[in-house]
């Protein structure tokens, strides 16, 4: 047992380390796969053998029977799949790990069927034994039980950490499956999901926002005076369903469910606007919470819009080029409760864009009685920095949609303007929000009044005014106030100058005339 404990610098080290093996030879997308994989079986197998002991001593079991029965683990690792075969292998490793990523999925069917399927591993030239034993051999070198960990959330947030290092070496695909935990702090922090609640995230990416709306609750239930076990039978209570277009994003966002000890989640893969996979009785599934980052200006089929199955797109259909933003807003629009509510991060673009779009801006701020459309469903618009997210230094912003305001929010419309100089971090490359800026947001956001340069509560007559614009620079004044001028102090220091050029031009002209110049 080791003597001291794996702090978070640590494991952030040895990950990045191990990433290096492989760095040279492949690209990003393609030495993500080896390490994100054999990351999670070495973490599964050492959580395994854990609890196996835990159980043997606990319970006073033999091995075979603390080992060997499926029933008594969260994740069963078969005897021929667990760490040790790995270690052992010396030829054709590739296959090797196939195989056992496939008798750990066969095993644990209900959460991980699907998930780790990685047949390019058999791919020699781009995955050759010799590399993949070093990955191995480097991860061998640690061992990642809970209780080698100074906490709980040292591995979760070590791994979280090589997804963003993964995501901004991608470049444009790591944003579609990591958003900065940043973002996902603020929306959680906006939305404040509870253990009782049924929350989606319909372009889920790697999970973040289905991990940290559980995070939440679970902070919420400590500061209840709840401890341990109590708590997570209260979470069970909580439903996190999650769906992805990428099947190896869907891999990932398993993968990091259950390194961050979420026990209770449904992960799909499909496009979700063609396909929805959270469907009961031919209708969505409804929740309480709708978190979501979709991919901005994406292009969509949108030919089969209006005879919808779901009924999705009353409020107006997106156009099919190019701007499929609000089919996914409008889903999601459909996938809340009566009393729903959801962040959603958003180009800037669907604030302002005209033709179809500023239609359905419309109808979803005024509704439709005879189109049995709600209306004054849009609570709040925030405007965020430049280069926030992976892969496009376009800035984003925040709609918030709430089908059940609180009166005094019913017909109003709060505008936050989140991207002044002093409300990020300038980066390199990608701007930050800071703890600051985050509380900042969230405290305008709570207190839904004006602030000075940075809030605006707006009623149903100035939007109408704005034709549905929702730009927010046109509701919160950012122009920088001008310095003021002391005109008499100028004039007088303008006439002194005048004095100084005229004594100057004396002086040259005498110098001149000394030295025998005519002038």
């Amino acid at each position: 047992m080791p003597n001291q404990k794996i702090t978070f610098a640590d494991l952030k080290t040895h990950l990045l380390s191990t990433a290096d093996i492989l760095r040279k030879s492949l690209n990003a997308s393609e030495n993500s796969k080896p390490v994100l994989t054999l990351l999670f079986l070495k973490r599964l197998n050492d959580v395994f053998e854990e609890n196996a002991e835990k159980i043997m001593k606990e319970q006073n079991l033999d091995k075979d029977e603390a080992y060997g029965n499926p029933r008594r683990h969260d994740f069963f690792i078969p005897e021929d799949a667990r760490w040790s075969v790995l270690e052992k292998a010396s030829e054709d490793i590739g296959p090797k790990i196939i195989s056992v990523c496939k008798k750990i999925e066969e095993a644990n069917q209900e959460k991980l069927g699907g998930t780790m399927t990685y047949s390019e591993f058999n791919v020699k030239e781009k995955y050759p034994d010799t590399s993949l034993r070093k990955l191995i051999a480097k991860f061998g070198e640690k061992r990642l039980r809970t209780s080698d960990l100074e906490n709980e959330d040292v591995f979760g947030d070590a791994y979280e950490q090589l997804l963003e290092m993964f995501a901004d070496e991608t470049k444009k695909k790591g944003g579609q499956f990591y958003t900065p935990r940043q973002v996902v702090r603020l929306l959680v922090h906006i939305t404040e999901p509870q253990y009782n609640h049924r929350i989606c995230d319909p372009t889920c990416g790697s999970g973040g926002m289905l991990i940290h709306s559980r995070k939440f609750a679970e902070e919420q239930l400590h500061k209840q005076g709840k401890t341990g076990d109590k708590i997570k039978e209260i979470l069970k209570n909580m439903t996190l369903n999650g769906q992805d277009s990428n099947p190896d994003t869907v891999n990932i966002c398993k993968m990091n469910m259950v390194i961050h000890g979420v026990p209770d989640f449904r992960i799909e893969w499909g496009d979700v606007l063609q396909k929805p996979k959270f469907v009961t009785g031919g209708k969505l599934m409804e929740y309480d919470r709708v978190l979501a980052n979709f991919p901005f200006s994406e292009d969509w089929e949108n030919e089969s819009a209006e005879k919808d199955p779901y009924n999705r797109f009353r409020y107006g259909i997106a156009p099919a080029k190019d701007k499929a933003d609000f089919a996914f807003i409008l889903h999601m629009l459909a996938s809340l409760n009566k009393t729903g509510q959801a962040a959603i991060v958003c180009s800037q673009g669907v604030l302002f864009r005209g033709g179809e779009e500023q239609k359905i801006r419309k109808n979803m701020i005024l509704g439709n009685e005879k189109e049995h459309l709600q209306g004054d469903v849009i609570e709040a618009v925030i405007a965020l920095p430049v280069a926030l997210f992976f892969g496009t230094g376009i800035p984003g912003c925040i709609l918030v949609l709430n089908k059940n305001k609180p009166e005094n929010r019913k017909n109003k419309i709060l505008f936050i303007y989140a991207a002044g100089k002093d409300d990020y971090e300038e980066g390199k490359v990608r701007n930050k929000l800071r703890e600051k800026d985050i509380d900042k947001i969230v405290s305008a956001f709570k207190g839904f009044k004006d602030i000075e340069k940075y809030s605006h509560v707006a009623d149903l007559d100035e939007i109408k005014e704005n034709e549905f614009n929702l730009n927010v620079p046109r509701y919160v004044d950012i122009s920088e106030l001008e310095e003021e001028i002391d005109i008499q102090s100028t004039i007088n220091e303008i006439q002194k100058l005048e004095k100084e050029k005229e004594s100057l031009e004396i002086k040259v002209k005498s110098d001149l005339k000394e030295l025998g110049f005519k002038v």
